[in-house]
């Protein structure tokens, strides 16, 4: 055979490829998806350890930890309010261990300064002001809720004493409401009351949250048709992506040239006004203007040839992604229920994120209780292995996070692997459940290894980040526009990886590797394919945010019609201030469902992009050697003629044995039953 490769692409051709994946010997009897033996085992050793970790962690702050005291509050004796309390044989002061079960509510002493005031549990929070000793004792008369330390008696307030401190708090006492069990005032200079109080007086807040409300079934049935409608954009996306592509390079040619030719005639047009005035009379500035139009006009023309040169290189690798598009198209027609596989990421996710809120809010509550000399109040205050425990589950949320979404990954890698190394389609059985057959048995270890080194990258992000609030007031704009810069590289860096990862997912997916092998090879294999990367990566990305799009200007185009208002005087539906509000809501439910389908979508253009450069880097379409690739990809193919002809009588040899072995047992069947009717 002579060399072959890839027509018009970056894929390197047998004899002369830089990049060899394997040996010569191994090309030889390479079977994909098959000789499969777990991968990275160490790692996921090491992330069964980490989890191990985890649960310690919750077991940990369920048995030292007291939710309720987060949510409900706890007065300066170390009471729950609103619960029965028991005595801690560490605190030995006498209003503790009380029984708070008809007192919800923490009080402040001063609710201007609540961090230095005494804090006790009440009955009612005040809803008026309380001006002097003598109505805080009328108060406690008519609400049953005394403000005053538990051992104050009603007849006692006006001589127990007036202080931050108690026993009694200092007046006037303002006017107060229930935020979360703590008694707020009404007029307090916090961020939260004041937002609260600018919501209630212009009563946008909660007109909004009223419409939406009111909105709750069509928004819901939005939402169920958002879903249809990205599933259809998903069947239909391959039809139109070619008109799309060649219509948005067509259009961006255009707009270069003419661009460029607009820069020119104002160049001329300029120059013309410039020189036809007389030398005495000119202006710098207007001679300053010619010049720049003529540097802007030299740059435009060699931006635009660069452009169109890229585009002519680029038009047979945008035929590759366009016939890409098309097998997609067909992948999902093998595994329709490719789409559904961010609905068991989604549930996954949402699950470990309770059970980590929930551990989260334990280790909040999972302080020792102290007395504080000072104050004789009760403290908590966090164990030197707290601390530690902090970080250790910040880190827990980020890798499982990753985790799961390295799995869904890995299962459509995988079934897209099994469809498209499945030489006879109508073979193709269960490709999902087999693909998280071998994620389960083989391969949990290699991504967990993946999913870890995002987590790298994502916590000095997040570090920096969180130094860069702090910093916020700061005045230091050099630190600022590091710590920036910093963010920025890591951004990229976070998202680059991803996408690597992916990419190795495919190939572990395909040959049964562990990660660090698979993420070299599939670096050797972007890079020698760069061209058709940049190809789906622009055109291809460009093509599936206008399916978004479309998903959005339908779902948002059939709900304006449900919530349209014909004039100003009447609207079609009463119930709502403003119609738009639920209108923009399904839009923004409706982007993010096509996100989620399209987003598949786009992974399996990019695991049909690897495992078309594998196929084609690895066959060459002679006989034992036949590519596995569909017969709408052989033409960028060197050989196609010649793979098509092989692969023609491979299956003309394949069909002449199967009609061989079917008379064969029909004869033999024949033969049993001549020998049946003879006995």
């Amino acid at each position: 055979m002579g060399k072959t490769g890839c027509l018009s692409c970056d894929c390197p051709t047998r004899e002369i490829s830089p990049i060899s994946l394997r040996d010569e010997e191994e090309d030889e009897r390479w079977q994909p998806l098959m000789d499969r033996s777990c991968t990275d085992v160490i790692a996921l050793v090491i992330f069964i350890l980490f989890w191990v970790g985890m649960f310690f962690i919750a077991a940990y702050s369920i048995a030292g930890g007291n939710a309720y005291r987060l949510a409900y509050g706890t007065d300066s004796y170390g009471n729950v309010c609103g619960m029965k309390n028991e005595k801690n044989a560490n605190i030995n002061l006498k209003s503790a261990g009380l029984d708070m079960t008809g007192r919800p509510y923490v009080f402040f002493m001063d609710l201007f300064n609540p961090a230095d005031a005494l804090e006790i549990c009440v009955s009612k929070c005040p809803d008026q002001d309380l001006n002097s000793i003598q109505e805080v004792q009328d108060f406690a008369k008519n609400s049953s809720s005394s403000l005053c330390e538990y051992d104050v008696k009603q007849e006692n307030i006006l001589t127990a004493g007036q202080s931050h401190l108690g026993p009694c708090p200092s007046t006037p006492v303002k006017a107060s409401t229930s935020f979360l069990n703590r008694c707020v005032p009404k007029d307090a200079p916090d961020f939260l009351v004041k937002f609260m109080a600018i919501l209630n007086s212009y009563d946008i807040f909660y007109k909004v949250l009223s419409d939406v409300f009111q909105a709750r079934a069509e928004i819901a049935g939005m939402c169920v048709l958002a879903v249809v409608v990205a599933l259809l954009m998903v069947a239909l996306i391959r039809f139109v992506a070619g008109f799309v592509m060649w219509i948005f390079m067509g259009i961006v040619a255009v707009a270069s040239i003419v661009g460029t030719a607009l820069l020119w005639w104002t160049y001329a047009t300029k120059n013309q006004e410039y020189y036809a005035v007389p030398e005495n009379e000119r202006l710098d500035e207007n001679g300053k203007d010619v010049t720049a139009f003529l540097v802007y006009s030299i740059i435009a023309t060699i931006a635009t040839v660069v452009l169109l040169i890229v585009l002519f290189v680029m038009r047979k690798r945008v035929k590759l992604v366009v016939a890409l598009f098309h097998e997609a198209g067909k992948v999902f027609m093998h595994t329709p229920l490719l789409v559904l596989q961010p609905l068991w990421t989604f549930i996954a996710l949402a699950l470990f994120f309770i059970y980590w809120t929930a551990v989260l809010v334990f280790l909040a509550t999972a302080g020792e209780p102290t007395v504080d000399t000072s104050t004789g109040w009760v403290t908590y205050r966090d164990p030197e292995p707290v601390r530690y425990m902090w970080w250790y589950h910040v880190v827990g949320l980020i890798w499982t996070s990753e985790f799961f979404l390295a799995c869904q990954q890995m299962v459509i890698a995988g079934a897209v692997t099994q469809v498209y190394f499945t030489r006879d389609k109508k073979q193709v059985s269960s490709p999902i459940l087999k693909a998280t057959g071998r994620l389960i048995s083989y391969h949990l270890g290699s991504v967990a290894v993946g999913s870890f080194i995002i987590v790298l990258v994502k916590i000095p992000r997040l570090i920096l980040t969180y130094i860069q609030a702090k910093l916020k007031d700061k005045e230091n704009s050099c630190v600022q526009f590091t710590l920036k810069c910093c963010m920025c590289c890591l951004w990229c860096l976070e998202n680059c990886l991803k996408y690597l990862n992916y990419n190795a997912y495919t190939v572990i997916a395909i040959e049964g590797t562990s990660f660090c092998t698979a993420a070299r090879r599939a670096f050797l294999a972007l890079v020698s394919n760069a061209l058709r990367v940049v190809a789906i990566n622009s055109v291809g990305d460009f093509v599936l945010f206008l399916g978004k799009l479309g998903v959005v200007a339908i779902v948002g185009a059939i709900s304006l019609i449900i919530f349209r208002a014909p004039s100003e005087v009447e609207r079609t539906d009463a119930r709502l201030h403003y119609y738009a509000v639920p209108i923009l809501v399904i839009c923004v439910f409706a982007f993010f469902i096509a996100h989620c389908f399209l987003s598949v979508y786009e992974m399996v253009v990019d695991t049909l992009l690897l495992c078309f450069c594998e196929d084609c880097r690895i066959n060459d379409g002679s006989p034992g050697r036949e590519y596995y690739m569909d017969k709408s990809l052989l033409e960028f193919v060197e050989n196609s003629s010649e793979a098509l002809k092989n692969l023609d009588k491979k299956k003309k040899k394949e069909t002449a044995n199967a009609n061989a072995n079917e008379h064969v047992e029909l004869k033999e069947t024949m033969n049993s039953s001549s020998k049946a009717d003879y006995v």
